[in-house]
């Protein structure tokens, strides 16, 4: 009867109700009818969908209530039957979760399920969802304190902040294995390597790489801790490092060249970082055009004006275009690419400083 219900509904558009009626029958008995009600051309119309007489009067009073929006044997409207204890918000878990599986990270982690895997994964989903701390996050993933449905899908819900802390502790020899498989993934021969650094202050007094160094988030006086990213050339995240806090800049660059080299196995690509990480010393010391990379920089800003002191930089040059190449003894073997950029120049105008 509900799969019969469901075809005539679909293919009358007039549709506005469903209902039982019994219809006298002389002497007999009376009839009973499933019949609709639609309108057409401005005037209700009722059409007979079926015979139900032959029904048990159980079932044909189950259909009435049904049809009514009440349960079986009550009168309660069906929406107020149901007690709502709790309604977990889902979406936004689903769609970052399965973004997270349609890219195979969950098998880029670990291959094979597990708990630990599991707890990763919660901790990256959570991350881009609600950031917070372990402890937080811990408790958001409890069944008592659910802030959404993730410790529900990945039967987390008892996990506390220690089991989070120990799946970091899982992942960390597990870095080198997924790095590799990122790059796999991301990094070609002859392609783009972005590189970059930031740095965050440390609350604490036992982190060994903690160190006092340059803040990049105005918390000058703190010990600050150092991050490399390297990605591909859409942003892509392939391998992250962590350097002590006095680190500078262009000392990281060798590190990262080996590492492309060595583990990921590329002979040849061109790394792009800003000009206050390669450097001159670094180009000759880490960047040697016999080791297959080519690089990518700016320069500093004396450096330009060099250029423009001696007429070799004019803004003449732009005035058809806005790039030009150009060439200096003091750069032998290197490609001067200017750039002119108006929204900058207006800038300037305004406020010489910048």
């Amino acid at each position: 009867m509900c799969d019969y219900m469901l075809a005539i509904n679909s293919i009358v558009p007039y549709y506005v109700s469903m209902y039982v009626a019994t219809v006298p029958n002389r002497n007999s008995p009376p009839a009973i009818l499933l019949r609709e009600s639609y309108r057409l051309e401005g005037k209700v119309k009722t059409r007979t969908i079926a015979n139900i007489t032959h029904l048990a009067p159980h079932q044909i009073e189950a259909l009435r209530l049904a049809l009514s929006g009440s349960l079986t044997g009550s009168a309660t409207p069906l929406p107020e039957s149901f007690h709502i204890s709790r309604s977990l918000p889902h979406g936004h878990v689903a769609a970052v979760l399965g973004c997270l599986r349609n890219l195979h990270l969950d098998a880029i982690l670990d291959p094979a399920p597990g708990r630990q895997r599991d707890l990763v994964i919660a901790m990256i989903v959570a991350r881009i969802i609600e950031p917070a701390s372990k402890l937080a996050t811990a408790r958001g993933l409890h069944c008592d304190t659910l802030h959404h449905s993730l410790g529900e899908i990945l039967h987390l819900d008892s996990a506390d902040e220690a089991e989070l802390y120990q799946a970091m502790d899982w992942l960390l020899p597990q870095q080198p294995r997924i790095e590799q498989a990122l790059a796999k993934l991301h990094l070609s021969q002859g392609g783009l390597v972005l590189y970059d650094l930031t740095s965050t202050y440390f609350e604490g007094r036992h982190c060994p790489l903690a160190k006092l160094g340059h803040s990049r988030d105005d918390k000058s006086g703190t010990l600050q801790i150092v991050f490399g990213l390297l990605t591909n050339a859409a942003g892509c995240p392939v391998a992250v490092e962590v350097f002590a806090g006095n680190t500078s800049d262009p000392k990281t660059v060798a590190t990262q060249v080996d590492k492309l080299r060595q583990r990921f196995g590329l002979s040849d690509m061109v790394l792009i970082g800003d000009r206050g990480m390669i450097t001159s010393a670094r180009i000759r010391e880490d960047l040697p055009a016999s080791k297959g990379i080519q690089w990518i920089s700016a320069l500093r800003a004396t450096q330009i004006q060099k250029l423009a002191a001696g007429g070799q930089l004019q803004m003449s040059f732009f005035d058809q275009t806005d790039l030009v190449e150009i060439a200096h003894p003091d750069f032998p073997g290197e490609r001067l690419v200017a750039c002119f950029n108006p929204l900058l120049a207006e800038e300037r105008v305004r406020d010489p400083s910048c």
